[in-house]
Formats: C-alpha cells, structure tokens, sequence
C-alpha cells in the first residue's frame, strides 16, 4: 500500500542504529484480529534497506564477538530489564496485535525474558574440548566460534517469545541478527528494537528488516552475508529456504509445521488426561505448534474419555481477549476461512460435528476471526482434519485400538513434531520413547516449554532446534586447532 492514513502509527525497521521509515514507500496494514481494524501500520524494507541490514550487521559482528561474553551478557540482562519495566505494555500489544488472551500475553513477555536471561547466563558456561595429541609437543584442541551474520525469521504466532528465542543464544555466542518479523505480527518487533535502542546495543548488532516472504524473506537468505538462518513456520515456507539457503550453504535451524497426536490408552488416569487434552488443544486459539492436532482415544473408554472433553471444552469462554476470557480470536481471516472449510469438508467425509464449527453468536463477535471451541468425532486417518495441520481451535477425535494402532498413524505421517502420551503402563512409555518420531513426546503431561529443554522436529518439522544448551550450540561452529609448541 503506497498511502498513509491519519491516525494511524506507521512503525519503522531499525538498521544499524537508525529509525528506517519514509513517508513515501510501500506499508503493511496490521490488523486488530478482534474486529479486523486496522490499527497499525509497518514500513515495508526495500532491497538497499535489506543490503544495509545485511552489511552493517557484518560490519558490527566480529568487534561484538570479540566483546568477553559477560559483556555481551550485560546487554541481554538490559534488554529485559527494559522488557519487564513494559511488561503491561508489551503484553496489551500482543493481544491487539495476535489475538492470545491478556493472560497468555503475559505469559509470553514472562516467557521472553526468560530465554534471553537464559541465553545470557549461558555466556559462561560455552565449552570447548582439549584432546590428547597423536605427537609430542602438540596440543588439539576444539574451539566454538559465531557463525557470523544470522538471520531470524519469525512466525506469527508468538511475535515476541520468538525474538527472544533466536536473538538470545545469537548474540551470546558472538553472533549479529537480521530480524524478519511475520507481515501479520511485525509492530511486537518494532517495540522491541526500541529497548534494543535505549540500552545502547552496539550498531548493527540487531537490525529489523520488514516485508514479504517471498521478497525481503528471500533475499535475506539468498545473501552470500548471511551464515545462519533460523526460521520458525510453516514446512513449505522451511522448503523453500532450505533451498534458497543451499547456494551458499548457509547454516540452518528450522522449526516447522507439526500434527500432534494426544493418544491415551484404556489405562490412563482419565479426569488428567482430559484437562490436559482440551488446554493443550484450545491454547492460543489452537496456534501452537506443538498443540494437540488429533486425539486418538483407545475404543474401551472412548465414548467416555469423549464425553468429559466435551463437556470441558464447552466451559472455555470465548470474548475480548483483554478480559478474563480462556481463547481470544484467529490471527488471520485467510487461515480461520482454511481451517473451517477443513471442518466443512471432515462433514462431507463422514465425521459427526458435536461441537462448535461456527463464529460465537453476538453483535461483539459480527466482525473480527472468531471460532467456537470445535470438536469433530467418528475421524478417520484419511480425513480431511487428520491430513492437515489444523493450527486453529479444531480438535478431530479418532478411536483406536490400541497404542501400536496409534504409533503405526503417527509414524506414517512426513511430519514429526511432538506427541502427547497418557498411559499407567511403563513398557508402552519405555517402547513410545524409542519407537515415536517426534522431536518431543509429553508422557502423562499436557503442554509446555521449558527454556531448559529443547524444541525441535523430526522428519519435515525441521533440523536443529531451539532453546537451553543445545539450542545455543546451533550457534556456534566448531574449529579444531591443531598446535605444535615444540
């Protein structure tokens, strides 16, 4: 859009220290999820702005390297400073900005500073190794050092416990970032660069570039200056960077789609697994990666076990998510219209809709992307809301009969995110651990994420990963020295 519209903030990208923003040039309008107002707008990056991006954060990063890791520390511990002095701000930001409850927007700054204290404790702690030389008088040794320039790559989902995610272990390493916000969710990052500004973060050790995937996106992953690239979205979008990333064999850390499935077996403590079955569905409107996509129930306690989700899921409220409610709305009206024309299309095929699969009655949700709380049963693997990842508050329930009926479903599937388990029966667990492809299975527990833990896919869902030591070490190369001192 090349127009500007009073009384609306146009926000700019931050390059090597300066504002970038002019009143002429293209803008991406951000829309209020809860009523489809547009109440912000983004400048758009052009390619000279992306080139400068990509340069001065090469220029910056090996004095930033250079700088004692405590030192770099020292600005991690600002920034979140900062961030916690602006929590109420930052968390009403997110809700006009995503849809997530109030609550669950303070969970996310909450979350947010604790990845980059997290990262910045770990400044201390980066290890080398020292080996036993084949000859005397020599030493081999094996160093960590920064890839160099990165590139971060954010998913709407979570726009600020994204940055923090990615930026938190770059920088403590030695690494300079270029971030690239999602068109849907780009203002969060913004606010961020303005702490990034006031705690005096060295020039182009982060810089925030805006735009499109297939332009601004691309570019920053086809640029000979770019050594990393951590990218959190969708796996086509991972395919396609996997690919432009290729020419210059850039280093990559991907955390793609998922289609997790809640199983619980006839011995499972019931009341706990459906607790933990309908807030691991229902969270953040279903837009989590690593949510409950399907639930496969074993056939003896079916009915009942469907039953009691049932009725928990129909005391989830639904409202403004600056209130005390449990789910606000989708972030978009293009993904809310794909998830429903699955739900439609599961109809077609033969599954009972029991619960939801409308917009909330009421004059407050006529505008806006809302969604009731669904539920769909009698699912077959081959439908519609089993083949798709849903990433909206769509649960599709499937009996089976038994736990190698569900491994067998899960294993079949390209994508291997995380799975969720309940079962008092210890050799099924020991077996799960071993035998279900996924890069995280949650055993008798719902969701969760702890920065200790590590995030990361099998199969299509990605390579690295993210969070505690080893998402730091997807930061750091390994140099082996080889030293004669003879």
């Amino acid at each position: 859009m090349n127009t500007t519209t009073q009384n609306i903030k146009v926000y700019p990208c931050y390059i090597n220290g300066e504002w970038v923003n002019t009143e002429q040039g293209d803008y991406i309008d951000v829309e209020n999820p809860a009523n489809n107002q547009v109440f912000a707008r983004m400048y758009c990056s052009t390619p000279a702005d992306v080139d400068t991006a990509l340069e001065t954060a090469e220029k910056a990063q090996f004095k930033w390297q250079m700088l004692p890791a405590t030192e770099r520390a020292n600005y991690l511990y600002a920034i979140t400073e900062q961030l916690h002095k602006e929590r109420d701000h930052f968390a009403k930001l997110l809700v006009m900005e995503q849809g997530k409850t109030l609550a669950e927007a303070y969970g996310e700054v909450d979350d947010t500073i604790r990845y980059i204290n997290y990262s910045a404790e770990a400044g201390r702690r980066i290890e080398g190794s020292i080996f036993p030389s084949d000859m005397p008088n020599e030493q081999l040794s094996i160093h960590k050092v920064p890839y160099g320039v990165t590139v971060g790559l954010m998913a709407f989902n979570y726009p600020l416990a994204l940055i923090g995610r990615k930026i938190g272990p770059a920088l403590i390493t030695g690494n300079t970032m270029v971030i690239k916000p999602s068109e849907l969710t780009p203002i969060t990052a913004s606010e961020f660069c303005r702490l990034v500004h006031q705690v005096g973060l060295p020039k182009g050790v982060i810089n925030l570039v805006m735009g499109w995937g297939h332009t601004v996106g691309k570019q920053l992953v086809e640029s000979p200056i770019t050594k990393l690239v951590s990218m959190t979205g969708s796996t086509r979008a991972g395919q396609a960077i996997y690919q432009s990333a290729a020419q210059n064999v850039a280093g990559l850390v991907l955390e793609l789609g998922g289609k997790a499935p809640f199983i619980v077996m006839d011995d499972a403590e019931i009341d706990k697994a459906v607790e933990a079955a309908v807030i691991s569905r229902y969270a953040n409107c279903g837009q989590v990666c690593i949510c409950n996509e399907m639930l496969f129930v074993h056939e003896k306690i079916a009915d009942e076990f469907t039953e009691k989700v049932i009725e928990r899921t129909k005391q989830i409220t639904v409202g403004n998510p600056m209130t005390n409610v449990n789910m606000g709305p989708n972030v978009s009206t293009k993904g809310l219209s794909r998830v429903h024309e699955l739900v439609m299309e599961n109809v077609k095929q033969g599954a009972e809709l029991v619960l939801g699969g409308k917009k909330p009655e009421g004059d407050y949700f006529e505008n806006g992307n809302w969604y009731e709380p669904t539920i769909l049963t009698n699912v077959k693997k081959d439908h519609a809301t089993l083949q798709n990842e849903l990433f909206g508050p769509v649960l599709p329930i499937m009996k089976v009969s038994g736990y190698e009926e569900a491994k067998v479903t899960l294993n079949e599937r390209e994508e291997g995110l995380s799975a969720y388990l309940f079962t008092q029966n210890h050799k099924t667990i020991m077996k799960s651990i071993n035998e279900l492809q996924v890069g995280t299975i949650f055993i008798n527990k719902g969701i969760v994420g702890y920065i200790q833990g590590f995030h990361s896919g099998h199969k299509t869902s990605g390579i690295g990963g993210e969070d505690g030591i080893y998402g730091i070490e997807q930061y750091l190369q390994k140099r082996a020295i080889y030293m004669n001192y003879e």
